[in-house]
Order: structure tokens, then C-alpha cells, then sequence
């Protein structure tokens, strides 16, 4: 048995850090970029997590990482991503897709419709082994989102998930569900839930409550918690990780 003191923190989508310019509007979980409060950081060891609208034809230009797992879940339209070690691929909703900064790589992400904008979710965690080659995966994943329930998107540790992370601390788990349904949110060390789209009830041994599209639950200490789709359904973005940034 865990510990570590149990707790639920709800994070309203309002609060979180953003940066709106000409051609971008998101809406950052932690610190990033200039927007910095030492006292959010990160969850566990979830860095970052974006929730960007970029505009037609447009998008970040060419820059570089390093040892960094990056995956992009995008929710509406479609992304462009163009890198270093030879990749040009076009990103949809159903497809999952990661890039490992390793030693490092350098990439472009732009919105690939000239006139429609592209809604993503972008997460890093920081890999378990530093210095690695750079790669890139990206695979479908429309079959077992049809499925409804949370299912493993990538991953370190899961033997199944759709696509591999250089992380055995951390999964990223995503989930549709459908009005009225229930999902079960997997006990770690540190969970973070965020409702990327809809709304839900969540349910726990110390507090229950909602959540709305762009909040977050920030779990801690093997904090058993269910939630229920709203009335509109709900997609679920949870990463559970067993360990935290020193």
C-alpha cells in the first residue's frame, strides 16, 4: 500500500497558462515557454501538456529537442510533421503518433489544411535513458478508439499499447466514451486526467465532482477514481506514472 498522501486537485480550464497570438491560442497544464510558476511544474512526469489551435496554413517552424518523449494526439483537422531523420507525415484524429528527441532532432509541425484550423493535444514526458537515436511512430489507432473504454496509447510499460515511449514509468491512456459510460481510472503514484473533449462526473474516495472539456484531475497516491461520460460523451486523456521529476 502506497505511502504517499491521497489527493484529488481539480484544475479548471480557465487557469491554465495562455499564449494567444495571430496564428495560435493554447492553453498550457505547466509552465512553458515564457509563461513560468515555479510551483507548476509538472505532475508526475508529465511536462507538458498543450492544447493548441493553430490556423490555417500555419505552425511552428523548424527547432530543435532533446532527450524528450513527445506524443500528439490530434482532436480536429489535420498537422503536418516534418523532421530531421527523413519524416514527412500528415497527423488526423485516430492516429497516434510519437517522436522521440533522443540525441536530437530537429521538426516542423504546421496545419496541413490551408483553410480549416487543427485542434491537437500535445504531451513530453522525459525519457528513462538519455542520449538515445532519434525515431518517430505514429500507427492507427480508429479500431480500438471504436471500442470505447481507455486503452493504452503509448507507453513504456504496457507490452499492447498502440505505440512505444522510451518512459517504464509512464502511460498515456485514452479513452471515448459514450454518454452515461464509465470509466475506471488507473491507480499510480501520480495520474493526470484531462477531458480534451465533453464533460464527465468523477467519483472518488475523497471528493466527487465535474469536469469539464478542458479540465484536468491531478491525482496522487493510488487515488481510486471513476468517472461517467456526460451527456454528450467524453474523450479522456489520462497519463499514470510511477515515479516524478527530482
Amino acid at each position: 500500500m502506497s505511502s504517499m498522501t491521497h489527493t484529488i486537485e481539480v484544475v479548471p480550464a480557465p487557469t491554465r497558462l495562455h499564449t494567444k497570438i495571430d496564428w495560435l491560442d493554447s492553453w498550457h497544464s505547466f509552465s512553458f515557454g515564457e509563461h513560468y510558476d515555479p510551483t507548476n511544474t509538472h505532475h508526475g512526469l508529465l511536462l507538458v501538456n498543450n492544447d493548441d489551435v493553430i490556423a490555417p496554413g500555419r505552425g511552428f517552424a523548424t527547432h530543435g529537442h532533446r532527450d524528450m518523449e513527445i506524443v500528439t494526439w490530434v482532436l480536429e483537422g489535420s498537422l503536418r510533421h516534418g523532421d530531421s531523420i527523413g519524416t514527412d507525415d500528415v497527423i488526423t484524429s485516430g492516429l497516434a503518433q510519437r517522436m522521440s528527441a533522443g540525441s536530437g532532432i530537429r521538426h516542423s509541425e504546421a496545419n496541413a489544411s490551408p483553410t480549416e484550423p487543427v485542434h491537437l493535444i500535445q504531451m513530453w514526458v522525459p525519457p528513462d535513458t538519455q542520449g538515445l537515436s532519434p525515431e518517430y511512430e505514429q500507427t492507427d489507432v480508429s479500431d480500438r478508439l471504436a471500442q470505447g473504454g481507455l486503452f493504452p496509447l503509448a507507453s513504456g510499460r504496457e507490452p499492447d499499447a498502440a505505440i512505444n515511449i522510451h518512459q517504464r514509468d509512464a502511460t498515456l491512456w485514452v479513452g471515448r466514451a459514450e454518454p452515461g459510460q464509465e470509466i475506471a481510472v488507473p491507480e499510480a503514484p501520480f495520474v493526470h486526467v484531462f477531458v480534451a473533449r465533453g464533460d464527465a462526473a468523477f467519483t472518488g474516495r475523497l471528493e466527487e465532482g465535474l469536469v469539464d472539456e478542458g479540465d484536468a484531475l491531478r491525482l496522487a497516491g493510488e487515488e481510486a477514481v471513476t468517472l461517467r461520460a456526460g451527456p454528450e460523451g467524453a474523450e479522456i486523456l489520462i497519463w499514470e506514472t510511477h515515479a516524478t521529476m527530482a
